[in-house]
């Protein structure tokens, strides 16, 4: 399922390609985040046409509306929504660290009072396997508990017990044909933590294994300190996935450090507040300085929004509120992010990933508008 073709000689970073039941998946891989069965903003073509291998959708969200029933008529997630293409779905575990205000933890999972009508619902390990069942992604998260990064010790240890108590729980149930089920290694930021909760994910034997725990208002030192704690502890021939990440500098150090998959809703959010990205940092489109700037979003850019409209006019269908410019902002955005990994990639099998490495992250200046907006993800991710 997962073949490994390349590790670099300077870094961990890695070539993989991932086989599921709707079509190969080469890594590294961005994936667009489609909580409620869309990219917002985007449709399927768009995101095709901008080479979108995968991408992802939301147990909890999809198991509340449109509900299992209408799922099921349509024949599941791809054909609900028309993308034929791989989805991976979170089990919704996210969830327990964001609704933390209406959610009760039970020994078998969680109690939540639902974001829409306050009605009761119960989510756990068999719960959440069995609506991906009925979704059909091609890859399965399993159920875990995500505590905040700065929770006590105590609480921190309680919640890896928990998540490797429900990950044999979702090992054992059954899934959608070829359907994949990949492990989470939580712990926050204690080393001993992530190591236990590896080292026990990994005996259970899961398709892949995702870094949680991460993108949950910590420092980015924390982050990648968090990443440096567990990636050694997963094994070399299985997909590693860094859940919620990042920037477009975040990303290019993670996979320096051996880490294959990412999924953020940084593209599409910031867009919807008129901010854009380029390969040097991002920049608020509203602003005033570019009220007559002629340019496209950035120079070379062959998106569709850069290769057709100049900032100036985005910036004027933004500030009018017209919905084109948010979507051509997020079109923008989202194909910025997946050219990323099609340059790391290339990159990689160049054998010159360091050099493209240090000149990216040199280049590039971080925002604080968009890293408070990482922090801020909350229900969307």
């Amino acid at each position: 399922m997962f073949e490994l073709l390349q590790t670099d000689t300077q870094t961990a970073a890695r070539l993989g390609r991932l086989t599921t039941p709707h079509g190969v998946v080469e890594t590294p891989v961005f994936m667009p985040v489609g909580t409620q069965a869309t990219v917002k903003a985007l449709d399927p073509r768009e995101l095709e046409e901008m080479g979108t291998q995968i991408i992802l959708g939301n147990t909890y969200h999809l198991y509340i509306r449109p509900g299992l029933e209408i799922l099921q008529a349509a024949g599941g997630l791809h054909r609900f929504m028309n993308w034929h293409k791989p989805i991976l779905t979170d089990s919704g575990g996210y969830q327990v660290f964001s609704l933390a205000q209406i959610r009760k933890i039970h020994p078998h999972g969680v109690e939540f009072r639902s974001h829409v009508d306050g009605a009761r619902l119960f989510l756990g390990p068999r719960e959440a396997m069995a609506i991906q069942r009925v979704l059909g992604s091609d890859i399965a998260m399993v159920f875990d508990e995500c505590p905040p990064y700065d929770a006590p010790p105590r609480e921190q240890r309680l919640a890896v017990e928990r998540t490797l108590r429900w990950a044999r729980e979702c090992r054992e149930q059954p899934r959608a044909e070829g359907q994949q089920v990949f492990g989470i290694v939580q712990g926050g930021t204690n080393a001993e933590l992530r190591q236990y909760c590896a080292r026990e994910l990994v005996a259970m034997d899961f398709d892949g294994y995702a870094i949680g725990g991460v993108s949950v208002g910590e420092p980015e030192p924390e982050m990648f300190r968090a990443v440096d704690m567990t990636v050694p502890h997963l094994p070399v021939e299985k997909p590693r996935y860094a859940m919620g990440l990042g920037t477009p500098a975040q990303i290019v150090e993670l996979v320096a450090r051996g880490v294959d998959m990412f999924d953020c809703v940084l593209p599409t959010r910031v867009a919807r507040n008129g901010t854009a990205f380029t390969r040097r940092g991002a920049f608020p489109l509203k602003g005033g300085a570019y009220k007559a700037d002629f340019r496209p979003i950035e120079e070379g850019c062959d998106c569709f929004a850069c290769r057709h409209f100049t900032r100036a006019y985005l910036r004027h269908l933004l500030n009018v509120n017209e919905i084109l410019g948010l979507r051509m902002v997020s079109v923008h955005n989202t194909h910025l992010y997946l050219k990323l990994m099609a340059d790391i990639r290339a990159a990689i099998r160049a054998g010159c990933f360091e050099e493209f490495r240090r000149e990216f992250v040199a280049g590039y200046v971080p925002s604080r508008r968009v890293l408070s907006a990482r922090a801020a993800a909350g229900l969307e991710r």
